[in-house]
């Protein structure tokens, strides 16, 4: 009502609103909250972060930040004054790219040819990235299976798609299984099982690559099934 005083009469807005005069005057010229001055405050420092964000961030991202600033505040705190601001994470584009393959790394052969069959486990591994969306942006899901009986044995989740994601996947999967005999570990030939980290993991566990042909989905599509 505030905000039209200058447009309708006080008379026609009380009207409107089904409240009386004396309420809404009384309202209007309380003295404002100590709570509602703060509330304002950590609006004006919300739609900031928004914005230096490229409105990417969401209610717990957007609550993390202002925990690390020294704000005490909760979730639902953060979630009402968004809403209040109508201020919503942006989506990101319905189409990510999981497998860059323009590197120099060097590419392994292709052992596996479609072939995923194994007669028993820690014989044949497969490795692949997918990626879930959520209101905070995507998140990047790295898993790694026995080919031998199609159970996922290491996987690892990540805002960031690296090769930092593919080497916890495959830890999780060595330490979980301690393969002793020889093993293959199929992937796509993305940098991110390409590169120097993950290919150091398996060549310190005598572990043989294989990678997929050059595009050619097909060559690790087990991973994805």
């Amino acid at each position: 009502m505030r905000e039209h005083e200058g447009e309708y009469t006080i008379a026609a807005l009380c009207r409107a609103m089904q409240v009386t005069r004396s309420g809404y005057y009384a309202w209007r010229d309380r003295p404002e909250s100590a709570r509602a001055i703060e509330d304002r405050a950590l609006a004006e420092e919300i739609a900031t972060i928004h914005a230096q964000k490229k409105q990417r961030y969401g209610t717990i991202r957007i609550g993390k930040e202002l925990r690390s600033r020294g704000r005490r505040l909760s979730k639902k705190r953060v979630a009402r004054l968004m809403r209040q601001l109508r201020l919503t994470p942006r989506r990101a584009s319905k189409r990510v790219r999981t497998t860059n393959s323009r590197h120099s790394h060097p590419i392994a052969a292709n052992l596996l040819k479609q072939n995923f069959s194994a007669r028993q486990a820690n014989q044949k591994w497969a490795g692949d990235i997918t990626y879930i969306r959520t209101d905070e942006g995507w998140l990047y899901l790295a898993v790694v299976l026995d080919l031998f009986s199609r159970m996922v044995i290491g996987w690892s989740m990540s805002e960031k798609i690296d090769q930092q994601l593919t080497r916890e996947a495959m830890l999780m999967a060595l330490r979980t299984r301690q393969p002793g005999t020889p093993l293959i570990v199929h992937s796509d030939r993305g940098v991110q099982y390409a590169a120097g980290d993950y290919q150091q993991l398996l060549s310190d566990w005598s572990i043989t690559p294989s990678m997929s042909a050059k595009g050619n989905c097909y060559d690790n599509a087990v991973s994805v099934e």
